[in-house]
């Protein structure tokens, strides 16, 4: 009898000695795909990261992808695939246990381009941000990291990006015909070269009067004395100042030329054709 009571008075100070099991946070990008996610997917061969793409958890601060733990995601040469994106992205969180939250930020290289408050609240199990990438082209690696509110720890994912239409600078205004221009058969080639070099694109327009019919195409030195047509034509010799009509829009001739290229429309080639 003495024992029986004896346990029934033990069982609680027992329960009380038992630790309680601490709630722990984890969570990793998957959209655009991260490198966790990748791994978790079979896209690239991991290692045990493989099966917990949710545990890259380490100290606040840290500027790898690896949280010091599983150092396959900081290899650059394993083949990650890079997720193509263009001026803003969503990036979206997963949690399997979710924790307090100080913030996410987000870095590339050591810049980094946002940071969204968690209020020290616990969030849902799925949680998205929008940033814009506008600033950034080509490849990129972007760092997210997950900053607990009520520990030290933080979590890492780190997403390989292929950025279009960034920074990255604008693309030229014309590009040269890839194809020999055909060479024209109504004018005769001049006996006397031309004594000036070709006009080039960086030409400024011209503002001086009509030049006479006769003119000397980029490049080919060939003379058309023909009166060039209304509406802009394939084949036609344009001088300094002729106006035709393409499509319902009067433009100005800037360069004299021959269109020896269907693709040379005024809309196609500022260079030499201004809208009126």
């Amino acid at each position: 009898m003495l024992s029986i009571v004896g346990a029934m008075v033990l069982a609680p100070l027992v329960t009380a000695l038992v630790p309680a099991t601490k709630a722990e946070a984890h969570g990793w990008v998957t959209g655009p795909a991260s490198r966790q996610e990748q791994c978790a997917k079979g896209i690239v061969p991991c290692g045990p990261i493989r099966y917990e793409p949710q545990s890259v958890e380490g100290p606040k601060g840290l500027t790898n992808c690896s949280a010091n733990r599983y150092l396959e995601l900081d290899d650059d040469s394993l083949g990650w695939v890079p997720q193509k994106v263009s001026g803003s992205t969503t990036f979206t969180w997963q949690k399997t246990a979710n924790h307090r939250t100080l913030n996410w930020e987000y870095f590339i290289g050591g810049t980094r381009i946002a940071v969204f408050d968690g209020r020290n609240e616990q969030p849902p199990m799925q949680v998205s941000h929008t940033i814009d990438l506008s600033k950034y082209s080509g490849r990129q690696k972007l760092r997210a990291v997950w900053n607990i509110g009520d520990t030290a720890a933080a979590f890492y994912s780190c997403v390989d990006l292929e950025i279009t239409g960034g920074g990255g600078g604008t693309p030229p205004t014309t590009t040269s015909p890839t194809s020999t221009p055909k060479p024209t058969t109504t004018t005769p080639k001049p006996t006397t070269p031309p004594t000036t070099p070709p006009e080039t694109t960086t030409k400024p327009p011209v503002t001086t009067t009509k030049p006479p019919a006769t003119t000397t195409t980029p490049g080919g030195g060939h003379e058309h004395p023909t009166t060039p047509p209304t509406s802009w034509q394939q084949g036609a010799a344009y001088a300094v100042g002729d106006k035709v009509t393409y499509r319902g829009v009067t433009y100005s001739c800037r360069q004299a030329h021959t269109v020896h290229d269907p693709n040379w429309t005024p809309p196609n080639t500022p260079a030499l054709w201004s809208r009126v």
